[in-house]
């Protein structure tokens, strides 16, 4: 733009030159001529089309231009307004005027966008928290930014910086109190002789173990209890910290049921009418079990099933991997990643057949 500006200035100036010795006559047949072409241009373009003028021809009409008094400038023939002019020369002498007049100290420095993912996180993680209270968890932790920095934060990402965003989930409330919860629930399955059996499972929400109470042809309140007092005692040996109980509202749980339970500490919660994700971790493991043992085991009797059920209660709890747990089992912790190239190259690995192959273990040979 400065290389075009400076030269139009040459440019112009050789032509003021070539005006000194031209008589007031001519130059007056000269600008009535200018006038008309003006004119006829406007009257091609029409009245809704806009002239365009780059940046360096706005800066030298703006200088030539606002010498003139704004009597002599309002009866000039423009393409473009006299006020269009004058604020072309506001604009340029606000640029003059930036390049000059410096802050001596700059700006506030952008956040760091460790701490904006950090903020985001304490909101996503702690939804009750207002910026307010994130600033102060900042301040623990030796983060030194203004409450207002973060209520930018949060208003950037679209969300509220007070607490009324806060609410809480089904699953978000069963994840806060996994290590109290139970899920207990009835499976029904028919096997070869055309008998129908109910499985009774219970699972806990913490560590996702399961434990198969039992199997039988007629559930009566007291097989049903009996199977409640066992598992009081195999959480007791376990030392699980349960409270609560969530089941569905099956006929096949008698009212007595609660009462034992509660002797023992545990509380029984009724699932909603119609509303099977209330308890949604039992019902994923009866889906488990049904794509992974019932729909491929052909079940004899009441006892085969109470062996395939052993089986793969063993399986699920000891070596099945699970996505809550970082891929490990209930009872089983992920081991350290290989990191040897050589033994990388040399993976002798085994299969273990549960149920004739139904199930499948892999693990390292010894």
């Amino acid at each position: 733009m400065l290389l075009r500006l400076a030269y139009l200035t040459v440019t112009n100036t050789f032509a003021a030159l070539r005006l000194l010795p031209m008589g007031d006559r001519d130059k007056d047949i000269e600008i009535l001529a200018l006038r008309h072409q003006i004119t006829v241009l406007e009257r091609q373009l029409g009245a809704d089309t806009k002239v365009r003028f780059a940046p360096e021809h706005r800066a030298f009409l703006a200088a030539l231009l606002t010498s003139l008094p704004c009597e002599v400038l309002c009866r000039l023939r423009l393409l473009v307004r006299p006020d269009t002019v004058l604020g072309w020369h506001r604009g340029l002498m606000k640029r003059r005027h930036a390049r000059t007049c410096r802050p001596k100290r700059p700006g506030r420095p952008p956040i760091v966008q460790s701490i904006r993912a950090l903020v985001l996180r304490l909101v996503r993680e702690n939804p009750g928290w207002g910026y307010r209270r994130v600033h102060g968890e900042l301040a623990t932790l030796d983060i030194k930014v203004a409450p207002s920095t973060v209520w930018e934060i949060l208003r950037q990402e679209g969300l509220q910086p007070a607490p009324e965003r806060a609410y809480t989930t089904w699953a978000g409330f069963l994840g806060s109190q996994a290590d109290a919860l139970l899920g207990a629930d009835f499976i029904e399955t028919v096997t070869l002789n055309g008998q129908r059996q109910y499985i009774l499972a219970v699972i806990e929400h913490a560590t996702r173990r399961v434990r198969v109470l039992g199997t039988t042809a007629h559930p009566s309140a007291n097989w049903v209890i009996q199977a409640m007092k066992n598992l009081v005692m195999d959480l007791g040996d376990a030392g699980c910290r349960a409270r609560l109980l969530l089941r569905g509202r099956d006929g096949k749980f008698p009212a007595l049921m609660d009462e034992v339970l509660a002797e023992a500490g545990i509380k029984t919660v009724l699932t909603g009418v119609r509303m099977p994700r209330m308890n949604s971790i039992m019902e994923r493991w009866v889906q488990s079990c049904r794509h992974e043992l019932l729909d491929r085991c052909l079940v004899w009797n009441e006892r085969h099933l109470r062996h395939a059920l052993r089986e793969y209660e063993r399986c699920y709890n000891r070596h099945r991997a699970h996505q809550a747990l970082n891929q490990a089992a209930p009872l089983r912790t992920v081991p350290d990643p290989i990191t040897d190239p050589k033994r990388m190259d040399d993976l002798n690995i085994r299969r273990r057949d549960r149920l004739g192959g139904v199930l499948h273990e892999y693990s390292y040979a010894a």
